[in-house]
Parts: C-alpha cells; sequence; structure tokens
C-alpha cells in the first residue's frame, strides 16, 4: 500500500501520514505500508481529535506497545483490495444508489466509500435477502438494528472488560508492558468465546420472537389483530416503568449509590417481564419500555413490579402507564399514538400507581384480582383529547406496611430503616443518611411534602 492509498483509506492527509511514520506510529521499512497501518492511522487521528498529543501518543507506544497491543486484541487483518460502490454495485447486480443506501445503513459510510474483501462479502450476504423476497426497505431496518445492536453489544464487551479487568489489574501494582501483557493474556483467552455466546443469546431470542409471531400469524387468521393501513402496523400493549423520585435521589446520594438502586430495580422489572412474556424494548436511565401482546400479562406485570419494588427496603417508589393500541414497528422499535399515551400515563402516574387507559381496561378484562378504579378524565402531556384513566390495582390487597418517605431523595423507608429523625412543625421526618438530613436543615424550604 502506497502513502496516497494509505491517506485514501484513513481519511489522514498524507503529510501527518509522514510524521507518524517517523515516529514509528505507522509504516515499517521502506516506503510501503501494511494493511492494518490503515487502522494504525485511525487510531491516531482519533487520538488527536480528543486531545491527546503526538508526543504523548509516541511515548507511550515507545513504551507499552499500546498500538500493537490494540491490533492483536482487537483488529481482524483486512485485504489491501479496494472495491469503489460502483465496483460493488456491478459486482452484486445492483444499482449504485441502493448500495449506497445499505452501505449507509450498515454506517460504515464515515470510513468513505471505499469497501474491501469483507465489506462486499457482507453486501453480498444483503443481497441474498433481497433476492429471497426480503424488501429494501425492511433490510435497511434490519441493517440499522444489527449495527446499533451489536454495536452496544462490542462497546459493553471493551467497556466493562477495561473496567473490571485491565483497571483491576492496574489496582494490584501492574504497570508498562507488564500491564499491557496481562490485559492481553486476559483477553486471548476471552475472546474465542465472544461469538459462540452471542450466537446462543441470539438462538434464545429468536425463539421468543418466534412464538410471538405464531401468536400473530393466529391472531390475523381469527380476525382479532387489524388490517394494517401501513407496512409493519400491529396492535400491542405498551408499558412504561420507571421510578418516581429518581432525580433526586441521584442528586442526593451521588452516581454510584444510584446506580446501585437502578441495578436492584432492573432486576426486578426483568424478572417480572420474563415471567409474564413480555419484552424489554429500552432502557434509558431509570426508565423502561415494555411491549406485550396480551393486555392482561402487562397489567400484571405492572402490578408484580409495583408489588416488589414496594417491599424492598431503603428503595424508591416504582409508577407506571399502560395502553393497547396499535403501533408501527420500525428498527426494532415501536412507534405511534399508542406508545406516547403509555408513556404519558407513566409521567401522569404518582408514586405506587399503575395507570391505564380505557381501551386497556376493556382488553385486560377479568384479570384475577385486579380492580380498575376510575379517576375520571385526564389531559396528558402532548395527548390532544382527554382521555379515560384508571388505577389498576389489587383486589382485597393486603394492608401494607407503614413507609416514610424521605423528603430530600424519595426513599421509601420501613419502621426500622430511618438513619436519622427531625422533628419539623409538630412533624416528625425521616431520612434515610445523615447526608439527607443535612441537605434538609441547609435548605428546609427546597423540600416540600412528599
Amino acid at each position: 500500500m502506497t502513502l496516497e492509498e494509505l491517506s485514501e483509506w484513513s481519511g489522514e492527509r498524507p503529510e501527518d501520514l509522514r510524521e507518524w511514520r517517523a515516529l514509528g506510529l505507522v509504516g515499517g521499512g521502506g516506503d510501503e505500508f501494511a494493511p492494518d497501518d490503515v487502522e494504525r492511522a485511525r487510531v491516531v487521528g482519533l487520538l488527536l481529535r480528543r486531545g491527546i498529543s503526538l508526543e504523548a501518543i509516541a511515548k507511550t507506544d515507545r513504551e507499552q506497545n499500546i498500538l500493537a497491543s490494540y491490533l492483536h486484541s482487537n483488529f481482524t487483518p483486512r485485504s489491501a483490495r479496494a472495491y469503489s460502490l460502483d465496483e460493488a454495485a456491478s459486482s452484486l447486480g445492483l444499482d449504485v444508489a441502493a448500495v449506497r443506501r445499505l452501505w449507509r445503513a450498515i454506517g460504515f459510510h464515515r470510513q468513505m466509500e471505499r469497501l474491501d474483501e469483507e465489506d462486499l462479502q457482507a453486501l453480498k450476504t444483503l443481497k441474498v435477502a433481497v433476492d429471497a423476497g426480503f424488501p429494501e426497505e425492511a433490510l435497511l431496518q434490519l441493517a440499522r438494528v444489527y449495527t446499533d445492536a451489536l454495536g452496544r453489544v462490542a462497546d459493553a464487551e471493551t467497556r466493562l472488560f477495561h473496567f473490571y479487568v485491565h483497571e483491576r489489574l492496574k489496582a494490584g501494582g501492574l504497570s508498562g508492558r507488564a500491564l499491557v501483557e496481562a490485559t492481553d493474556a486476559s483477553g486471548d483467552r476471552m475472546r474465542p468465546l465472544v461469538e459462540p455466546i452471542l450466537l446462543y443469546f441470539h438462538r434464545r431470542g429468536l425463539e421468543q420472537a418466534a412464538r410471538e409471531d405464531i401468536v400473530l400469524h393466529l391472531q390475523e387468521d381469527a380476525g382479532l389483530e387489524l388490517a394494517a393501513d401501513v407496512p409493519a402496523q400491529l396492535r400491542v400493549t405498551v408499558l412504561f416503568v420507571d421510578l418516581s423520585s429518581f432525580t433526586p435521589l441521584t442528586e442526593a446520594m451521588g452516581d454510584a449509590a444510584a446506580a446501585g438502586v437502578l441495578a436492584r430495580f432492573s432486576d426486578v422489572v426483568r424478572e417480572a417481564v420474563s415471567r409474564c412474556e413480555g419484552r424489554v424494548v429500552k432502557q434509558i436511565g431509570d426508565a423502561f419500555m415494555l411491549v406485550f401482546s396480551d393486555a392482561r400479562a402487562a397489567v400484571t406485570c405492572g402490578l408484580e413490579i409495583e408489588r416488589r419494588t414496594a417491599e424492598e427496603p431503603h428503595f424508591p417508589a416504582a409508577r407506571s402507564g399502560v395502553h393497547h393500541g396499535p403501533v408501527l414497528y420500525r428498527e426494532g422499535d415501536y412507534v405511534g399514538v399508542t406508545v406516547n399515551v403509555a408513556a404519558r400515563l407513566a409521567d401522569e402516574a404518582g408514586r405506587h400507581q399503575v395507570l391505564v387507559s380505557e381501551a386497556l381496561r376493556r382488553h385486560a378484562a377479568g384479570v384475577p384480582g385486579v380492580d380498575f378504579v376510575p379517576l375520571g378524565k385526564r389531559r396528558l402531556r402532548g395527548v390532544v383529547d382527554e382521555i379515560e384513566v384508571f388505577a389498576a390495582v389489587r383486589r382485597a390487597q393486603a394492608e401494607a406496611a407503614e413507609r416514610f418517605v424521605d423528603p430530600v431523595c424519595g426513599m421509601e423507608l420501613g419502621a426500622g430503616e430511618p438513619a436519622a429523625r427531625l422533628l419539623v412543625g409538630g412533624r416528625e421526618r425521616m431520612f434515610c443518611s445523615q447526608g439527607c438530613l443535612q441537605r434538609f436543615v441547609a435548605a428546609p424550604e427546597r423540600y416540600g411534602p412528599r
């Protein structure tokens, strides 16, 4: 590979590459470059854009051989043969515009419109799906899902390995090349496990998705599913659930403590969803979006999450919103008015409430041991028309033990759990920690009744 070819592949300027070669960051002896110099150049360019000086990069590489370690751990040797999009289109039997759309859906357009053998093979595989009757619109969505989901998987693998393996080796006293070598040794043992375990989880997920697809087929045959006005429209029940005071809790207790609470909440939510045959669509902070093909299962799940969180010691209250109706399935997600209403119901819910719409109440009729208490019409934020709102509650539910709410962080406390107490205006306030007590004393006007 010549200097000019390396510049085209990496997107870095020839004059910069010459300087990096002089420092030993790219290139070996002679005037030619190897295919792995493309990745070396991309990494050096990224480090510079992140504010790390060229001198610091060169010094670290001399002392720790870090670029070679990175390539050994993460880089698959690629062919130096380059294809333009025109050449790829000709090879695939597609027009250039279609190939460009696929290439951009995969997310690699930032690396210029130059493909190697592996890129071309990936596009050929996608072309087989088109030939088998999978329309381009659906294929583009699937390509984006693969890119986003597997990109997140790769990010988790890399960061968790860094934080829980590399950093622990470092804390144990290793440094320099010894640290790099020990990290590489751990990585070498784990790397062969990645693809088999990915395949395992994909197969398990596919089994669940296939079961739900059978349900959809039979619902359509029985006339229970709507005739879609647009492609990929279906009826589902959407549930949003979050913690009612997670933001003040984070501010009062700090990120690490809040992350511990979130881990406990995540366990509760995911176990309930699994038991109720639903699916976690996404999680953003403490908020979960869940989807169910059965409205009754969604209500059961919401009430189970509420029960479990209410029983947790030193834990904030959960709240949920549930709605049933038509949605559009797009790129592994669900969009439409039904999703918006469920989200706004969750926003409207108070501590321990599971709020549902009239549509949900109708479809969930007959849930054993559950009553739907009418709360009247509500105008939800961003929703034009008022809607009838109900609270889903357990029938003949045993009276819950008294719990106190920390006015600072919103944590709920059982009878023996408060760490501090303060009498304010004839009313005793309970606090989960001395820190929350001190915050209250410093500015009591900030904390109204909870």
